[in-house]
């Protein structure tokens, strides 16, 4: 008999002693064991939950997973582990302990559960509910979420204008290519440019010209309305226009509309070497339309050349060419 004693002495020591969260619940579900931890991180002592019900100290639990997690122990002889992701923390318990609770800046625990079945030979059957405080782990995977989150965002931005770049444009254009084909829907691609802009960064220095590219970038994006157009840096001064089922006229009366707006901002231009001192863009127009089967070297490659007769017109107009 003492060295059963000395085993349920023990026993609890080790119970107390661990890392985790132990309650043991017997067939009618009264609490038999409630550790250290358990008080630590609660605020319940184990004088005062020791033969309680534990659905009538935790009504919330009632019908929750944790219900049919308990039931399948005890009838079923069945073990259970609750998602951390669906379960993240069910139990009102603090990781500074319950001292901090309602303090500002108290952090509730997030929880990984489990639900063990206990069976000795003449005893009715136990079931032990284990706790382990898994805040720590889920704030790292949290915190690398966001940090892929901002790689991704580094990735198909351009750091400049914070419009999308050459490699957003590329998956872009290829997938928004292989979806025109699929519908038989129209694709147009305007490409921009900044007349004159290498004199602009001549007479006011690199970092006002950089100034004028990310005020020209956000206009010219804010005038896409529909969640598939995009606007990418495609390198230098010059800008890429994707239009999704925009057919020529529509892509016509854009371009019109961007290079009408980037004159009124009325950017000073000193050194266009016209009447016109300020800001202005040339842009040229691809469009492939429905059922036209092209490469989007020859779409990209059609909107450069109608950039170029723009440019050799005068600039500061939008030229359209045929495929």
């Amino acid at each position: 008999m003492p060295d059963a004693l000395h085993r349920l002495a023990l026993l609890e020591s080790i119970l107390g002693a661990v890392n985790l969260g132990a309650i043991v619940l017997d067939e009618q579900h009264r609490i038999v064991l409630w550790n250290h931890w358990m008080a630590h991180h609660s605020g319940r002592q184990a004088d005062a939950m020791l033969g309680q019900d534990f659905f009538g100290v935790f009504p919330d639990m009632r019908h929750k997973r944790i219900d049919s997690a308990i039931t399948q122990a005890l009838r079923d002889n069945f073990q259970s582990l609750l998602s951390q992701t669906l379960h993240k923390a069910p139990f009102a318990l603090y990781t500074h302990g319950a001292a901090t609770a309602g303090h500002d800046g108290a952090e509730r625990m997030q929880q990984a559960i489990a639900v063990t079945p206990i069976s000795l030979p003449g005893s009715p059957r136990h079931c032990l509910i284990q706790i382990n405080d898994v805040t720590i782990a889920v704030g790292r995977e949290k915190l690398l979420r966001e940090q892929t989150m901002v790689l991704r965002s580094q990735t198909f931005s351009d750091g400049l204008t914070g419009i999308a770049n050459r490699r957003h444009f590329d998956v872009a254009i290829e997938k928004e290519m292989r979806r025109a084909l699929r519908s038989s829907s129209p694709l147009s691609l305007l490409m921009i440019d900044i007349d004159h802009f290498k004199d602009y960064n001549d007479h006011y220095g690199h970092q006002q010209g950089d100034d004028c590219l990310i005020r020209v970038a956000a206009e010219l994006a804010a005038m896409l309305q529909r969640p598939t157009d995009l606007l990418a840096r495609y390198g230098g001064e010059e800008f890429a226009a994707i239009l999704p089922d925009t057919d020529a006229a529509q892509a016509l009366r854009m371009a019109e509309a961007i290079r009408q707006h980037a004159a009124d901002l009325h950017i000073p231009h000193a050194r266009t070497g016209k009447d016109v001192k300020h800001i202005t863009v040339s842009i040229g127009i691809a469009t492939q339309q429905p059922q036209q089967t092209l490469t989007i070297s020859a779409l990209i490659g059609a909107a450069d050349r109608a950039l170029y007769l723009a440019k050799g017109a005068g600039r500061n107009r939008v030229m359209v060419q045929p495929l």
